[in-house]
């Protein structure tokens, strides 16, 4: 257990720096969104870039990490389905914001610090092939759920889909990998002190993000409806791991690291983005950011356990 305690306890540790700075004001609300920009738009997308550029995917097996990952989330996602309707009782319109607080993780700020520890570079190949269609395919399932349960109109749908697109045409991480597969396709080397550079910006990807992390739990509070938020957790940090190890394991029987990132990255807890999907819906809100901040908190427990388990 002390191995896994190495791994695990350094990053909510440097998690709860970035919470207790920002509780009680050491680092200011301006501070706050200054190391988030700075992560998210430049230290993690030059980390991203590099690691594309460079790695080995040979043995990663992408198309069977897609099929783990995005496989056991459709079953998931249509156990929130069910879940809302016949256990929940609630509207099939709120079926789009659960779905995504019980299969969107935190991936980029707890997946990466936790995998890079654990398996080194190693875990960056299999993780940016997931990465590259986390956002897409997510944004894209939920928009469509919306679209069937509001019963709106091909226009409105299409506005919708279009919205989506213009969001992710300018976020930096999914910028970072589109360029990096497009460079690597050419067959030409990075020059030597681009290298250097994105080494240096990728170096403090990690522990800043950890820290816009903990400085971003302060907004978030555990309320809403206590079985929604249950069911949201449950799902999240339990259902969608089993289900994902199932498939990576013994299904498509993933390369070890691969197989070992697929299912870190389904345990991962609900992500802000979650919690943004559901305030822009207007649906679950409440539930939505209590399963950001205790799904947070439980993963300490949840994933120190699973990686004991890849220890054992």
């Amino acid at each position: 257990m002390l191995p896994i305690l190495i791994i695990v306890a350094p990053v909510f540790a440097i998690i709860a720096i970035g919470y207790i700075s920002g509780r009680t004001g050491y680092l200011s609300d301006e501070a706050a969104r200054g190391i988030g920009d700075f992560a998210f738009k430049i230290s993690i997308p030059a980390l991203l870039f590099k690691t594309i550029l460079l790695a080995r995917f040979e043995g990663v097996a992408p198309l069977g990490i897609l099929a783990s990952f995005f496989g056991s989330a459709a079953v998931v996602w249509a156990l929130s389905v069910v879940a809302t309707r016949f256990l929940l009782r609630r509207p099939a319109d709120d079926g789009p914001s659960i779905a995504m607080s019980a299969v969107f993780g935190n991936t980029i700020m707890l997946g990466l610090p936790i995998g890079v520890a654990t398996w080194g570079a190693e875990a960056l190949a299999p993780l940016s092939v997931i990465l590259a269609f986390h956002a897409p395919i997510f944004l894209l399932s939920a928009t469509l759920h919306a679209a069937v349960v509001d019963q709106q109109d091909d226009p409105t749908l299409l506005v919708r889909l279009a919205g989506i697109a213009q969001t992710l045409s300018r976020q930096p991480i999914i910028v970072a990998i589109f360029c990096a597969a497009m460079w690597r396709m050419t067959g030409v080397d990075l020059p030597k002190p681009m290298l250097s550079m994105l080494d240096m910006l990728a170096g403090a990807g990690v522990p800043a993000a950890l820290v816009a992390l903990g400085l971003s739990l302060r907004n978030f509070e555990v309320r809403g409806d206590s079985a929604t938020l249950s069911v949201m957790v449950v799902l999240k940090l339990v259902m969608l791991p089993v289900l994902a190890a199932i498939l990576a394991f013994w299904v498509f029987k993933l390369p070890p690291v691969s197989a070992k990132m697929v299912v870190l990255t389904a345990a991962l807890p609900a992500g802000a983005n979650s919690y943004l999907y559901a305030l822009r819906a207007g649906k679950a809100v409440n539930s939505a950011s209590g399963a950001v901040a205790i799904g947070t908190a439980l993963s300490a427990f949840t994933i120190a356990g699973l990686l004991a388990l890849f220890h054992g």
